[in-house]
């Protein structure tokens, strides 16, 4: 049995470790021989350095490195050509500043190749090496990965000014790129935000986007069947051990990890994820525990914005990304936070959603533990299991306690700006975390109802307002049909309208009615 490739980024550890290489070589000959710039955004531990790493080997004709792979027998190993491989994830950027650590990222390539460097600046030290290694042996095949990351690293650690002067650098040292088409063989470049003012984008008109390519939304993560194919043997241990059935599994598998799309169609289980569930037999957040996102948490809560599902966009959403004005919900995407769930090609329009109950749960359980700086015990000793019974056997007096408790106890700051969007926010978490089938915003003919609660009896359609009468949000529940989508489940149908008070820090007005 082959070993599971655990932080493997480079395709030669493959063969090495007698790991499971994934074979996606047919949509890397598909790309080398269809176009010459590419760029793909992927969320952080997707696949995209071992991408990098696989083309590199291709280019420079490492044939030995993908025996029995679709390429083998698909590809002219008798060409070759000189590669250039940047990856700004290894680089210095913090202890030295950015056009430093690009000098000497630049030396060491040169020096591997025999090829000493003299120019001054970034975009003539970077122009000087292409040159050079153009010169000594050929068209160069240029692959840059995590081209964003001096940008993305200050921008997560809320450092503004620091991101925007790396993205200036960037943009004189990328701008090399606009003029050197007879040099270059191939381009290819990885990060996961898609930085509008940086040159690649704002001068490199020939460049191909390729991340919302649905010719290439598999080319890294697990599909399904690839999962099943690859990981056969892996999968049949974690049944044993866990004595569970070979499609309980699979089902509980496709639960926690896959649901990530870039074309609204195809669905990708997020390899680290999948990988380290086999590794350790036991399911848990662990793409997430890597890099927790402080920073657009932090966001979230500054704005008030805390209902991230059912969101639809045009295709511009995807292409308006800049640094001074940056949108939650476009930060959320391109992290990984939130995912394509379905398009729809005539009107332009696409729908954002969680990805899996990874994602789901550790986002809410992060946004409650960071609201209420407390663990998921109040001091009311009140929990998410109570209020989630409380639902679930009607008993809406106990459902008004229990909310009642939590916003009792959140910080003081939380309520300084307050406003109907902030209490909604707040309830939405709270829902999310208990775990109950939930929607937020739910659209009718007429409107959209705040918050959905469903049980196994019972429909709650709930209507917020902010010191204001519950009678109104009532009137509005009626007059805008929010029951009638439900009306063919024959379970109950409440309505329940729910008035906030800003002095009293809770709920001021609450009614319910058969609907």
């Amino acid at each position: 049995m082959k070993n599971l490739p655990i932080g493997l980024q480079f395709l030669s550890e493959f063969a090495e470790t007698n790991s499971i290489y994934v074979d996606k070589t047919r949509l890397v000959h598909q790309l080398v021989t269809t176009g010459k710039y590419y760029f793909l955004s992927r969320p952080r531990r997707f696949g995209k350095s071992l991408l990098v790493s696989t083309l590199q080997e291709v280019f420079e004709g490492n044939k030995i490195l993908f025996k029995d792979l679709w390429i083998e027998k698909n590809w002219d190993w008798s060409q070759q050509n000189p590669v250039i491989r940047i990856s700004f994830a290894e680089w210095d950027f913090e202890d030295l500043n950015l056009s430093a650590a690009i000098f000497e990222a630049l030396d060491s390539i040169a020096e591997q190749k025999g090829i000493v460097l003299t120019k001054k600046t970034v975009k003539s030290r970077f122009h000087e090496l292409l040159q050079a290694v153009h010169r000594q042996a050929g068209q160069v095949v240029l692959l840059i990965d995590e081209y964003d990351k001096p940008i993305v690293h200050y921008l997560e650690n809320n450092h503004l000014k620091k991101a925007i002067a790396h993205r200036k650098i960037f943009k004189n040292f990328y701008s090399v790129l606009k003029d050197a088409g007879k040099i270059l063989k191939f381009v290819f470049i990885t990060g996961v935000s898609k930085f509008t003012k940086v040159s690649i984008f704002s001068d490199l008109n020939h460049l191909s986007d390729i991340t919302l390519d649905e010719n290439y939304a598999t080319i890294t993560g697990y599909t399904q069947s690839e999962l099943e194919h690859y990981f056969g043997e892996h999968l049949q241990v974690v049944e044993n051990k866990r004595n569970i059935s070979h499609e309980k599994l699979l089902s509980q598998m496709k639960l926690w990890y896959d649901g990530y799309s870039w074309d609204g169609k195809t669905h990708i289980y997020n390899p680290f994820g999948t990988i380290t569930f086999l590794n350790k037999g036991s399911f848990g957040n662990y793409w997430f525990s890597t890099g927790t996102p402080t920073f657009l948490l932090e966001q979230m809560k500054k704005y008030g914005q805390f209902a991230i599902e059912n969101i639809k966009v045009k295709y511009s959403f995807f292409e308006k990304y800049d640094l001074e004005n940056i949108e939650i919900n476009q930060l959320l995407f391109q992290t990984g936070y939130l995912t394509i769930q379905k398009k729809d090609p005539l009107t332009d329009e696409y729908w954002l959603g969680i990805p899996n109950k990874e994602v789901h749960d550790s986002i809410y359980e992060f946004l409650m533990s960071e609201l209420t700086r407390r663990s998921q015990r109040p001091r009311s000793g009140m929990t998410i299991e109570d209020l989630k019974y409380a639902f679930e056997s009607n008993r809406l007096p106990r459902v008004q306690v229990i909310i009642n408790s939590y916003l009792s106890e959140l910080p003081e700051e939380v309520f300084r700006h307050s406003s109907e969007g902030l209490y909604h926010g707040l309830i939405h978490i709270i829902f999310k975390y208990l775990g109950t089938f939930i929607q937020s915003e739910v659209h009718s003919s007429r409107g959209r109802a705040d918050v959905v609660v469903q049980t196994d009896t019972h429909i709650f359609i709930f209507e917020f307002k902010f010191k204001e009468s519950a009678d109104i949000a009532l009137q509005q529940i009626h007059q805008n049909g929010y029951a009638n989508p439900y009306r063919a489940s024959e379970k109950t149908i409440i309505g329940i309208d729910v008035n906030f008070s800003d002095e009293k820090r809770t709920i001021e007005d609450w009614k319910t009615e058969l609907f």
